[in-house]
């Protein structure tokens, strides 16, 4: 199954809320949607671009 985003994709985008941006703006923008946005913190939260080089916990 082809991925949509990459590793360090993801982890940009869980990061934007973090400078202001509402979750939902976030979700419109990249086409997904809020569960998908809050699966992607859950899996990948806490995590730097360079951490998704060794791959997601």
């Amino acid at each position: 199954m082809k991925k949509r985003f990459t590793d360090e994709q993801i982890i940009a985008m869980i990061k934007e809320p973090e400078a202001g941006e509402k979750t939902a703006d976030v979700c419109r923008r990249h086409g997904i949607s809020s569960a998908t946005f809050y699966k992607y913190k859950s899996k990948y939260g806490g995590m730097e671009p360079s951490d998704a080089l060794f791959g997601a916990a």
